[in-house]
């Protein structure tokens, strides 16, 4: 019997078995898709998400993040992080990383999925696998989470995401944050020649319509090379709890709020750490508690600037009140570090 199976070979779920290897404990990962996986996400990794990587023995190529921006017409406000800095990377390269890490360390990676979950006193069997404890890493719609009954139903006001590719050369070493009435755009440069280009909105519609909401941008990326649409979404998941038995939810799994503030990447990686720590010390049960203490702070911001862009009138109010209250806005950003 093996110690930890890990449903979904996704970030989350790497770095959890990574994690696991490190501490000593022998660890398997069930994965539908082939390496690399891409997948409709801002791409910009935070500072503690860079750290994250390291403690894991991960460098991936990409590019320096200065720190974040937002732009809403003439108004702007930016803040840069202090210390360390964050990393814009293709989805793609990130996990390819993460995958030859966790390859290298002796990880068995299974294709296929993880199916029914059954367990009993003492150990956890899903996709003809028997191991101590799963770490379910099945991202944003979590079949696991849904199989165990751990769905809690979401609010009404649902988003969701479109990203693209740019092949231009970029213009800022910031995350650019545009703003309107009804969504963001999110830019993000990747590569010396590549810029990412992330849409959320609570309206559903074709990606070149939600950008046309942004004049500024549009002309940006004028004639510029464009790699296809992938979406996501609704964003919002909420779990009823993290540890069900044997069972414990890391990353999206464990329950997603949005992707505003870019934290995603950053606090999957936390999370499976986490997870993997309250394993190996034999307690997993404070892993409740763990998940909750880490993701707080983003809770509690992500949900205070969805209310205040639930409307278009208060949308529009974010950035000029940013720029007008020069310690606050740098001081949200350096939080979410």
């Amino acid at each position: 019997m093996i110690d930890v199976l890990v449903a979904g070979g996704g970030p989350a779920g790497l770095a959890a078995a990574i994690h696991s290897t490190l501490a000593g404990l022998e660890a398997v990962v069930v994965e539908p898709r082939t390496a690399p996986v891409d997948k409709a996400c801002g791409e910009g990794v935070m500072p503690s998400g860079v750290a994250g990587l390291r403690a894991l023995g991960v460098e991936a190529a990409g590019r320096e993040l200065r720190g974040i921006r937002y732009v809403d017409g003439t108004a702007r406000a930016e803040a840069s992080f202090r210390g360390p800095r964050g990393l814009g990377i293709r989805r793609t390269e990130l996990h390819r990383a993460l995958h030859e890490r966790a390859l290298a360390l002796g990880v068995r990676i299974v294709p296929g999925k993880v199916g029914e979950v059954r367990q009993t006193a003492g150990s956890v069997t899903a996709a003809g696998i028997t191991a101590r404890w799963l770490i379910a890493a099945d991202g944003l719609h979590s079949a696991v989470r849904r199989g165990l009954c751990l769905e809690r139903p979401g609010a009404a006001h649902r988003r969701y995401g479109l990203r693209r590719h740019y092949r231009v050369e970029p213009w800022t070493d910031f995350v650019e944050v545009h703003w309107s009435g009804h969504g963001e755009a999110y830019v993000t440069p990747v590569a010396d020649d590549l810029v990412g280009v992330a849409v959320l909105s609570r309206v559903r519609r074709g990606y070149d319509e939600h950008l046309d909401a942004f004049p500024d941008l549009t002309d940006r990326l004028r004639g510029a090379g464009a790699t296809e649409v992938r979406g996501a979404g609704p964003l919002l998941q909420r779990a009823r709890r993290r540890v069900a038995g044997r069972v414990l939810l890391v990353g999206d799994a464990a329950g997603y709020v949005d992707a505003l503030t870019g934290e995603g990447i950053a606090l999957g990686l936390a999370t499976a750490e986490a997870a993997v720590r309250c394993l190996a010390a034999g307690r997993a049960p404070e892993y409740e508690r763990a998940w909750a203490r880490l993701t707080r702070r983003h809770r509690l911001l992500t949900g205070t600037l969805l209310a205040a862009s639930r409307r278009p009138a208060t949308a529009r109010l974010i950035v000029p009140a940013a720029s007008r209250l020069p310690p606050v806005f740098p001081a949200a950003v350096r939080a979410l570090q």
